[in-house]
Formats: structure tokens, C-alpha cells, sequence
């Protein structure tokens, strides 16, 4: 098959409330060949269990401006108005080169970002089950403050309003071996969609030769 004839590899963004199960679902869509992820710089301190270049990049304020500056972020956000994150272009270029989809976990501000910048992108939206099913996850975790708590359910909230304006799928995480089969389902089905296969149905058709 002719490079030609092979579709841009997709942009995937997969974005939901802290506590919905995304980072899960985002390893579901991983499992799939061809795919990989991208990999955010953060400014917030590294905990001690984590180490930097596997989930995130941490870098201080001032390279993160610097990066900012020079344009290297695809998207960028302040979270909660502490600490900064981005998603580096060179993802996107490393993506083309290899010829594997590119899978985004960020938030909805990044996704209008991305979608903006990228008008093909795909987006998928998780959802928890409900309101309360989100806080006892939320408080599940043993990791934030009561005020903390408060302020990602009114940020779920508002997630959820801006689902209609970027997403185009949404995937409830009531199951996640369920949720998780959905989610690879939605990446296989594009990848056989007709467009994506025009050139790979042309250039099959050129192999038979003229009409009898």
C-alpha cells in the first residue's frame, strides 16, 4: 500500500470529570495497536510515587512560559488557577511520523483548544453514572480537602454543560470493562469509516485495470 493512499493518523481526545474513570479509559484505547499517548508538562510538584516521562513532563514556571512562548503547546490551561499543564506539539508531530493515532487525556478547555486547531479530531466525552456516584469516588480517594471536593464537582458540573459543543461521543463509565469495550469500539469504527479509506478503495480499484 502506497503512503499515499493511508489516512493522516487521528487525533483522539478523551476528557471527563476528575473521577470519572478516564485515565482507565484512556489504557483501554492504548491496548489497541497503533495508537499512543501523549505525554503533558505540569508545573505542580512530582508526588513520590510518580516519576517524570511517564505521566507527566514536570518542568517549572518559568520553562513552561518559555514553552508557551515559543508556541511548542498544542493546548494549555491553568488548572483550579494553581498550576499550569500542556500538551506538546511534538506529539502531534511524532504521531505523524510513526503513523499511530494519537490519544489526548485532557480537559474540556484543551479540547476546545484542540478542536480549534484541529477541526478533525475526535472527541470523547466520559461520563460517571451520577452526581453522587462522582463524589464517592471523589472522596474514595482519600486526596482532597472538603473545599477541594466541592470545587470538582462545580468543575464537573460545568464539564458536563460543555459536552454538546466539542464532543463528539460520550461513554458512561458505570462499568469499566463495559465502558472500556465501548470506547475501543468507537476507535475501530473510525478507523473503518468510508473517508478514511477512500484512497485504499482507489488505489484498490486502479489494481484491477480499465473496464471490459
Amino acid at each position: 500500500m502506497s503512503a499515499e493512499s493511508q489516512a493522516e493518523p487521528m487525533v483522539l481526545i478523551v476528557s471527563g470529570p476528575s473521577g470519572s474513570g478516564k485515565s482507565t479509559l484512556v489504557q483501554r484505547i492504548l491496548e489497541l495497536p497503533g495508537t499512543m499517548p501523549s505525554i503533558s508538562c505540569t508545573t505542580r510538584p512530582r508526588r513520590a510515587t510518580e516519576s517524570s516521562g511517564k505521566c507527566y513532563d514536570f518542568v517549572g514556571e518559568a520553562e513552561f512560559e518559555a514553552m508557551v512562548r515559543r508556541g511548542d503547546f498544542l493546548e494549555y490551561a491553568r488548572v483550579f488557577g494553581k498550576h499550569s499543564y500542556g500538551t506538546p506539539r511534538k506529539w502531534l508531530e511524532k504521531s505523524r511520523e510513526t503513523r499511530r493515532d494519537l490519544v489526548l487525556e485532557i480537559d474540556v478547555q484543551g479540547a476546545a483548544q484542540v478542536k480549534e486547531k484541529l477541526p478533525e479530531a475526535v472527541a470523547i466525552f466520559i461520563l460517571p453514572p451520577s452526581r453522587e456516584e462522582l463524589e464517592r469516588r471523589l472522596r474514595s480517594r482519600g486526596q482532597d480537602s472538603e473545599d477541594e471536593i466541592r470545587r470538582r464537582l462545580g468543575q464537573a458540573r460545568d464539564e458536563i454543560q460543555a459536552f454538546g459543543r466539542y464532543y463528539d461521543y460520550c461513554v458512561v463509565n458505570d462499568d469499566v470493562e463495559r465502558a472500556g469495550r465501548e470506547v475501543q469500539a468507537i476507535v475501530v469504527a473510525l478507523r473503518c469509516a468510508s473517508a478514511r479509506n477512500r484512497g485504499r478503495v482507489q488505489e484498490l480499484l486502479a489494481s484491477f485495470g480499465g473496464k471490459d
